[in-house]
C-alpha cells in the first residue's frame, strides 16, 4: 500500500476566526434587528463544523451496495437514483431523443454587463434548428451562475489524483454542510448530460482557454468518467481503501459514452482553435460521438474589432450563422442515426491499451 501524503491543510478555524466568517453575510444594516436569532443559528453552524457535519441525514445504502450498512447521504443517494432512472429511459426506444445545449458565457442581461451574450445567440440559431427536426434541445445556461440567487457551482477538489474510486458518481464532495458548501447546481446539471442523446458546447473564449463557469462544470463532470458509483466501497473518502480498490484493478466506467457532440468556439483575438480541441479532446476521452468536421466549429467574430459594435458585426455574419446552424444539423443527424443504431464508430469495440 502507498502512503497517504499529509500536512498541506491550514488548521481549522478558531471560534472568533469562524465568527468573522459566518457574519459576512449579514453585513446589511437590515439585519442588525436579529443579532440574537444569528447568533443562535452560528451557533448551532459552528457545531457543525467543529465536529465536521458534512452530510447530517444519512441512511444505511441497503441492497445493492458494498457494504449495505453503510450510511450514506441520502441527498447523494436521491441524486443517484435519478442518474440510474435517467440513464435507463436514455437507453429505450420510447424515450423522446433529447439534446443538451450548453451556454459556456459568463454574460447576461441581468447581471453586471447588462447585455446577453453572442453565445446565447447562438444557442438560439441551435434551438430553433432542433425544432424544426422535431428534437427537444433544453437548454443550460451557465451564465445563471452570476446572476442566479446563491447558485454555485463548487470547485472539484482532486479525489481522482489519490485514487480513481475516490471519485464517486455522482459527486460524493457535495453537499458539505459544515463547510455552508450547498446549493451545488452539479446535482441537475449530471441528470441533463446522462439524459441527453446529444450535447453542444457554445463558447466565447477567454484568455485562451474556457469561461470559468464553463471550466467549473467540465471539471465536475471528471466522475462520470471512471467515477465510483458505490461510495460505501470507499466508506466515503477513505484514501487508503480507495488506494488499495485501484491497485487491485479498476475499470474506469465511461457513465456519459456514446452520447453525440458538437462544439461552436468563438472569439475576438486568439486562441480559438486551442479552445476548440481542447474541448472536443475532452469530449472524445470521455467517449462521446463527434457529428463530424461541420460539428465542431471555431470562428473569429468581429477580429480585433471594438467589442460595443459585436451584436451588429453578428448580425451581418450570415455565413457564421449558418455554420452554427450546420452544428445542429450535424449533431441533429447523429443522434437520429444513434437512435436508429445506425451510426457508425469504427472503433467502438477496440478495447484501449492504456485505461485511465
Amino acid at each position: 500500500m502507498t502512503d497517504i501524503r499529509k500536512g498541506q491543510a491550514p488548521a481549522p478555524l478558531a471560534r472568533e476566526a469562524f465568527h468573522d466568517r459566518f457574519m459576512q453575510d449579514f453585513q446589511d444594516p437590515a439585519f442588525g434587528a436579529e443579532q440574537e436569532a444569528l447568533k443562535r443559528l452560528e451557533d448551532i453552524a459552528w457545531d457543525a463544523y467543529d465536529e465536521g457535519r458534512k452530510a447530517p441525514v444519512t441512511r444505511p445504502g441497503g441492497e445493492g451496495f458494498a457494504d449495505p450498512t453503510y450510511e450514506i447521504s441520502v441527498e447523494w443517494l436521491e441524486t443517484s437514483r435519478r442518474l440510474r432512472k435517467a440513464q435507463e429511459a436514455w437507453g429505450q426506444a420510447a424515450t423522446p431523443t433529447r439534446v443538451l445545449l450548453v451556454n459556456g458565457s459568463p454574460r447576461n442581461d441581468g447581471t453586471c454587463p447588462g447585455e446577453i451574450s453572442k453565445t446565447h445567440r447562438m444557442v438560439q440559431l441551435a434551438q430553433a434548428e432542433f425544432a424544426a427536426a422535431g428534437i427537444e434541445a433544453d437548454v443550460l445556461d451557465l451564465s445563471r451562475l452570476t446572476s442566479d440567487y446563491d447558485r454555485h457551482i463548487h470547485p472539484c477538489k482532486g479525489c481522482v489524483s489519490t485514487a480513481m474510486p475516490l471519485c464517486h458518481w455522482p459527486c460524493s464532495c457535495y453537499p458539505n454542510h459544515s463547510l455552508r458548501q450547498t446549493g451545488d447546481w452539479m446535482a441537475e446539471i449530471y441528470e441533463q448530460w446522462v439524459s441527453a442523446h446529444g450535447v453542444i458546447l457554445f463558447t466565447p473564449t477567454h484568455w485562451y482557454q474556457a469561461p470559468s463557469v464553463l471550466k467549473s462544470m467540465i471539471d465536475r463532470l471528471v466522475c462520470a468518467d471512471g467515477g465510483n458509483p458505490d461510495p460505501s466501497s470507499t466508506h466515503g473518502k477513505k484514501a487508503a481503501e480507495a488506494k488499495e480498490i485501484e491497485l487491485k484493478g479498476w475499470h474506469y466506467p465511461k457513465h456519459l459514452d456514446g452520447r453525440v457532440y458538437g462544439v461552436v468556439v468563438h472569439g475576438d483575438v486568439a486562441g480559438i482553435e486551442s479552445l476548440r480541441r481542447n474541448l472536443s479532446d475532452w469530449l472524445d476521452w470521455m467517449g462521446l460521438i463527434d457529428a463530424g468536421p461541420k460539428a465542431r466549429l471555431d470562428r473569429y467574430l468581429g477580429y480585433y474589432e471594438p467589442y460595443a459594435t459585436s451584436h451588429e458585426t453578428f448580425d451581418a455574419d450570415e455565413k457564421l450563422q449558418e455554420e452554427v446552424r450546420n452544428v445542429a444539423r450535424a449533431v441533429a443527424a447523429g443522434v437520429q442515426a444513434l437512435r436508429a443504431g445506425t451510426l457508425v464508430q469504427p472503433d467502438r469495440g477496440l478495447k484501449p491499451a492504456r485505461t485511465k
